[in-house]
């Protein structure tokens, strides 16, 4: 019986160390509750928040720099539209200059052809005009022509005029005159003007010289009454240089 009990008390005693041991075994597996814990969250939580900054400003830049690119390139696309545009006005002012010489010399052209027709068409001859040498140069007697054509109510109808010659040819007058003639008759004037040496002008005048009768008929005039017509205008011209010589 004696034996019995002494091992139920060992077995006792032994139960106890055990538990003890594991307690012990257990307090000694807690975590550490030390500040440096904390101190490494804090770390963490700021290399967290650093990270996301720095991301943040990546992508800031990256769009900062998407922009200056498509800045750079809409500068670039302007610079070659700017070139593009003076390049084509330089080419379109050089074409119009070209059309303008050209319309310049078809000018000149008609206008001569048409003086040479109009010549040709009222079938005047020098030989059968008035003419006279006129001691002033060709630009003088040309202004005075024009004036005293618009005077007496002669519209030009085709001009020419250089250094070295002038012809005029005026429209038909078939209202009643200012001046140069009577009432019913109606005529049309051709004036040349030829530069001599000395500063002097050969002036010729020939006229279209009709008389209309009652009901539009036209008259037959003498040779003598068209010369009469031409020596009128010649001598308005020579009053107009004689007044200017005056002045």
């Amino acid at each position: 019986m004696m034996t019995l009990r002494k091992r139920t008390a060992t077995l006792s005693t032994m139960a106890w160390i055990g538990l003890l041991a594991w307690g012990l075994t257990t307090a000694g597996c807690k975590p550490d509750d030390s500040p440096f814990k904390a101190e490494n969250e804090a770390l963490k939580k700021q290399v967290t928040k650093q990270e996301s900054l720095l991301s943040s400003l990546q992508d800031g830049n990256k769009v900062m720099q998407q922009q200056i690119d498509l800045l750079n390139q809409e500068l670039r696309d302007a610079k070659k539209a700017t070139e593009s545009a003076k390049a084509d006005m330089t080419q379109l002012t050089d074409q119009l200059n070209a059309q303008l010489a050209q319309a310049k010399r078809a000018s000149a052209e008609a206008v001569k052809t048409a003086a040479a027709q109009a010549a040709q068409q009222l079938r005047i001859e020098e030989k059968g005009a008035q003419v006279e040498t006129v001691a002033r140069p060709l630009t003088a007697v040309a202004k005075v022509v024009e004036e005293a054509l618009a005077k007496n109510g002669y519209p030009v109808k085709v001009s020419y005029k250089n250094d070295q010659k002038a012809v005029y040819v005026t429209e038909r007058k078939i209202s009643n005159p200012a001046s140069l003639e009577v009432a019913g008759f109606r005529n049309q004037y051709l004036i040349t003007l030829q530069a001599l040496p000395a500063n002097t002008t050969r002036l010729g005048v020939r006229a279209e010289f009709e008389k209309v009768a009652q009901g539009s008929r036209i008259l037959s005039v003498s040779q003598e009454e068209t010369a009469e017509i031409e020596r009128r205008l010649i001598g308005e011209i020579h009053k107009a240089l004689d007044a200017q010589s005056k002045t």
